[in-house]
């Protein structure tokens, strides 16, 4: 004969020897006193449907006297996922842990996995196997996400993700915080001359090794071409040299071949290469260049090489130890910049974290905030006003926070 269950508010109490019986053995529960146990309803649901209970009922104001009688697992389920948040996908995911051979607990007092330093995102905690809930050796802190849900980019290291589709498949994350670090020994000239066009800067006479052994830009070469040293680099590379005093500027012409005029680059002009570029990169990209240029400077301060991730469909690809371009090792990483207080749909996640896989990469995402982001600044910021020299130096010296993201087989 298997025991009853009484629901009374949101926990579910089994008497008899039900602490020998599910927690003890299996790690469902709390223990009240005795041999009482409460079960949160995602476990009293699973047991359930197990056949280790042999119904619920629901008491009337704690009176055990006074209930609706027995009911089953379809009608509890149904009656769960109204009255409790979530309550379905968080199920699912449940359930498809315990079968995967893991104990879990709720992640919030009074439960066992309470006691877990999980944030309040977090739904369960599952312990290493082997382990149960009284050991408290936390394997995974699992939030779990709908797929029509979002969820927030910050604060997501350190947990798994389990997304559950409309077909009640589940796909599981593991997000970590994320470290670039590159080997890449290579010193950038002293100085460099270059022509800021409508969306490039072109150096004309670019040294020995500036791309063979820095891979910076792209050359400008053909079958018969008779300039040499001629490179073409993106404005983030342009903007990043031009911030370290390495780049200057002979011209700044449009597309067209005519002085720009731009209202973003009226007053740039007189301001240095530096807020010229970082203008024209705000008049063609808006104030998301901002943002990569803050990745980019990062990552070439830790010896890695960015180069445009556009074929990956992110921000950059990096390379970690780069000798020569002619012996160029496969880039380790795609990088997506996004702001700090960014939102993921699992479907946008889910297309990422595939595609860097495919082509054997490590997905992370850069959690920009530079000036003007809310109440996050730099720790040199004294609340005193900036010029246009200290706007430049508060985007290269913002926070970023590298989070890395990828599938997970539990």
């Amino acid at each position: 004969m298997q025991p009853t269950g009484h629901l009374r508010g949101d926990a579910v109490r089994v008497a008899g020897d039900a602490r020998q019986r599910f927690h003890d053995s299996g790690g469902y529960g709390r223990p009240l006193g005795g041999d009482e146990i409460a079960l949160s309803r995602v476990e009293a649901a699973h047991l359930l449907f197990r056949g280790d209970l042999s119904g619920i009922a629901i008491d009337e104001d704690g009176d055990r006297e006074k209930s609706d009688g027995e009911v089953g697992f379809e009608r509890f389920f149904v009656e769960s996922a109204a009255a409790a948040d979530r309550f379905a996908v968080r199920y699912l995911v449940y359930a498809d842990l315990r079968d995967r051979g893991f104990y879990l607990s709720p992640a919030r007092e009074p439960w066992p996995g309470g006691d877990a330093d999980a944030p309040d995102a977090v739904d369960f905690v599952a312990y290493e196997r082997g382990s149960t809930p009284d050991t408290g050796n936390v394997k995974y802190p699992v939030q779990v996400v709908g797929e029509r849900e979002s969820l927030s980019a910050a604060g997501l290291a350190g947990r798994t993700l389990a997304v559950v589709d409309e077909e009640s498949d589940i796909t599981y994350f593991a997000a970590t915080e994320g470290e670039i670090a590159g080997a890449t020994d290579y010193e950038a000239p002293d100085r460099l001359t270059g022509v800021l066009l409508a969306d490039r800067v072109v150096v004309w006479d670019a040294p020995e090794g500036f791309y063979e052994r820095g891979f910076y830009g792209q050359p400008l070469t053909g079958r018969a071409a008779a300039i040499e040293g001629a490179v073409q680099l993106s404005l983030v590379e342009a903007a990043s040299l031009a911030a370290d005093g390495v780049l200057s500027l002979s011209a700044s012409v449009d597309a067209t071949g005519e002085a720009t005029e731009s209202s973003s680059e009226a007053t740039a002009e007189t301001d240095g290469p530096a807020a010229a570029v970082v203008a024209r990169g705000r008049d063609v990209e808006g104030e998301r260049f901002d943002r990569r240029l803050t990745v980019y400077k990062r990552l070439r301060e830790a010896d890695a090489v960015p180069k445009t991730g556009f074929k990956f469909g992110a921000d950059f690809r990096t390379y970690l130890d780069v000798e020569t371009v002619e012996d160029l090792p496969h880039s380790e990483h795609l990088v997506r910049v996004v702001e700090g207080d960014h939102r993921f749909s699992p479907r946008e996640l889910s297309l990422d974290v595939r595609l860097a896989g495919g082509v054997r990469k490590e997905m992370v995402f850069a959690l920009t905030a530079v000036a003007g982001d809310g109440d996050v600044r730099d720790e040199a910021d004294d609340g005193d006003e900036h010029d246009d020299g200290d706007e430049h130096d508060a985007v290269r010296d913002a926070a970023v926070e590298w989070l890395s993201i990828g599938r997970l087989t539990p």
